[in-house]
């Protein structure tokens, strides 16, 4: 019998693509862990909607930055190093959070936190890649939002059944990342250090000639999708509560996490069909969503709205599996990563600043004219999405 098999190094090289996997959605689960806290945050430190968007928005934006900025580091330093300090960075941030009495601690630990989740998507994605370019492509879509989901309701589980909860998450999650740092470095380096450190510093940000028209037709409903998902992680929560009278943390938390839920389960059960079945079925999925979210908004019911947010949520994954697939072929491989870089301003942008517009409105006119006038311009993006889309298939008809 081959004693090998049974080393502590064979064991972590079986291991290792469920630890980078649970890695990926804890870093996740930590970055909507205070969705369902804003609310709470609010009242304490008696600031607006337009604050709570903003405290959402700059993780957006130091996500986006560490994307940019630091993204291909671990090519050149190692998987594991570059996981490592972005385990610690988090929880610093959990830290930051721990301490918090005012927004602006807030702001600063969404910022650390931001910047260390950056930094870990795209050192874990890589990792789970090397390990396995298929599956690894697969969980690389499917831990965000299930660990998304995790975070929501988890921390919606602990306000609504544990004491002191703007504690109790962030000490959860500190532990859990702590954890992880240790077990990290029983699993194996799934790359070599190369040389060019700096140069891959330098934000790489590119779209080839032959992905342009499809990334332009493309635009509107990838924006759309992204807003989406902003507004949710960032109000609705306010919103449910506003909406609906129900104050409970949970109800509020699992309408978030629902969005997210079937948007992992859409991708996964769409994972092995084509970019157009991908996007014929997402696009119909989240405008019906969307449309049952706001007849819940109206209707004050929440069964409506939870049911509308899991329609939308498989038209979200459905439709971001679709995009991704439509534009990242049609790149050259050394294309693809300005490629992304590129995707990734795009939807992050998408992401942030509609989010902080939704705030500016929901303090003028309330959460439901809000939510009408978010839904209205995301089912516009999407009907001409659909149009530029049409008019460009007819033009390649054309000229065949």
């Amino acid at each position: 019998m081959d004693s090998t098999a049974n080393s502590p190094r064979a064991a972590g090289r079986r291991l290792a693509p469920l630890f980078h996997a649970a890695t990926s959605a804890t870093f996740f689960a930590a970055s909507s862990a205070p969705t369902p806290l804003y609310r709470i945050y609010q009242q304490v430190f008696a600031f607006s909607p337009v604050l709570i968007t903003v405290i959402f928005a700059v993780y957006a934006f130091a996500l986006l930055i560490s994307l940019l900025i630091v993204g291909s580091i671990s090519d050149h330093l190692g998987r594991r190093p570059v996981i490592f300090a972005s385990l610690i960075l988090n929880m610093v941030a959990m830290a930051l959070f721990l301490m918090a009495d005012g927004p602006n601690w807030l702001i600063a630990a969404r910022i650390v936190q931001g910047f260390a989740t950056g930094a870990a998507a795209s050192s874990i994605g890589a990792a789970l890649v090397d390990l396995d370019p298929i599956k690894g492509s697969i969980t690389n879509s499917l831990a965000p939002l299930t660990g998304m989901a995790i975070g929501a309701l988890g921390t919606s589980l602990l306000v609504q059944f544990a004491p002191t909860p703007t504690l109790l998450v962030y000490i959860v999650m500190l532990a859990l990342l702590a954890l992880q740092a240790v077990l990290l470095w029983l699993v194996p380096e799934t790359t070599r250090r190369r040389s060019g450190l700096l140069a891959s510093l330098k934000p790489e940000v590119a779209v080839p000639q032959q992905v342009r028209r499809t990334l332009l037709a493309l635009t509107p409903i990838n924006v759309a999708v992204w807003a989406l998902g902003g507004f949710y992680l960032s109000l609705v929560p306010s919103l449910v509560s506003a909406t609906t009278g129900s104050t409970a943390p949970l109800v509020g938390g699992s309408v978030v996490a629902a969005l997210t839920i079937s948007g992992a389960a859409a991708v996964f059960l769409l994972r092995k069909r084509s970019a157009a079945t991908a996007m014929t079925l997402g696009i119909p999925s989240m405008t019906l969503g969307i449309l049952t979210v706001i007849a819940g908004v109206h209707a004050a019911q929440v069964s409506i709205l939870a049911l509308g947010t899991l329609i939308a949520g498989a038209g979200f994954g459905a439709t971001f599996l679709g995009t991704v697939r439509s534009i990242m072929p049609l790149a050259k491989p050394d294309e693809r990563a300005g490629l992304l870089s590129a995707f990734y301003i795009q939807s992050y942008l998408a992401f942030s600043l509609p989010a902080i517009l939704a705030g500016f409105l929901s303090k003028a006119v309330g959460f439901t004219a809000t939510t009408d006038i978010y839904a209205a311009a995301i089912l516009a993006l999407i009907i001409c999405g659909v149009l530029a889309l049409k008019a460009g298939r007819e033009k390649v008809t054309a000229s065949a």
